[in-house]
């Protein structure tokens, strides 16, 4: 998916079993990177995006990923486009989709305490090693080595979308071209699929995005704007 993945497994488990978990989360991960690529023309998304295999024998993980953006961009007023470039590109969701669903199966599997991150979209669960709630900063758009936010809980999903790193690569859809007035937006939510394609989403409308980000219930947010504003909700869990 042309970023990190890391793993953090707190739980006191046998190191073989610890050597399992690790396994089967990044087999998961290397799957849907196989799976949904837009990079690879042999992958089962670009192989679909030009017709040579039909939705009646895609596999039920396209399957999936094709209804919830459907969904996503009902929620987002369009905003949430997978089609936006003009070829289908599910990233705004996958990513943090994939994460959201290593972070279940280790918890299915007795890995209570875990933080599984993708390219800094976090899902993290229970405590972190030190026995504490896990601490997560929120990158300073301006400054690589800064936070300008730190955030503290034992069940968060945390999907941020920024231009700082690729530029002005998520589009206005309405426009056709790149989105401009936030340089930020951080969601919090606890299914990080969703928290990613909101924060997606609202990077695409702009300085309109703070009052959508408003109306989301279940979600808490932090916004930069391009000329250096911050905004954040009250419900925010902010460490202390």
């Amino acid at each position: 998916m042309g970023t990190a993945i890391t793993l953090d497994l707190a739980d006191d488990l046998p190191p073989a079993t610890l050597s399992a978990l690790a396994d089967d989360v990044f087999s998961w991960m290397r799957e849907v990177d196989a799976r949904f690529s837009t990079y690879q023309p042999d992958s089962e998304l670009c192989r679909f995006d030009r017709g040579a295999v039909p939705l009646s024998a895609a596999s039920a993980d396209l399957r999936f990923v094709l209804e919830t953006c459907a969904d996503l961009w009902g929620a987002t007023d369009g905003f949430f486009d997978a089609y936006a470039t003009g070829r289908l590109d599910p990233s705004g969701f996958v990513k943090g989709w994939a994460a959201q669903v290593a972070s279940d199966r280790l918890l299915a599997a007795g890995a209570a305490n875990h933080c599984v991150n993708a390219g800094g979209d976090l899902r993290v669960r229970g405590l972190s090693p030190t026995g504490a709630p896990w601490r997560i900063g929120i990158r300073h758009p301006w400054d690589a080595m800064a936070t300008c936010l730190v955030l503290t809980g034992t069940d968060l999903a945390v999907a941020t979308s920024g231009v700082y790193e690729r530029g002005r690569h998520v589009l206005d859809p309405r426009r056709g071209t790149p989105a401009s007035g936030l340089r930020s937006v951080t969601v919090v939510g606890t299914d990080l699929g969703v928290a990613d394609a909101y924060a997606t989403a609202a990077l695409a409308m702009g300085v309109p995005g703070l009052a959508w980000l408003n109306t989301l219930e279940d979600h808490t947010h932090a916004v930069v704007t391009d000329d250096a504003r911050q905004h954040h909700s009250t419900g925010l869990p902010l460490t202390p």
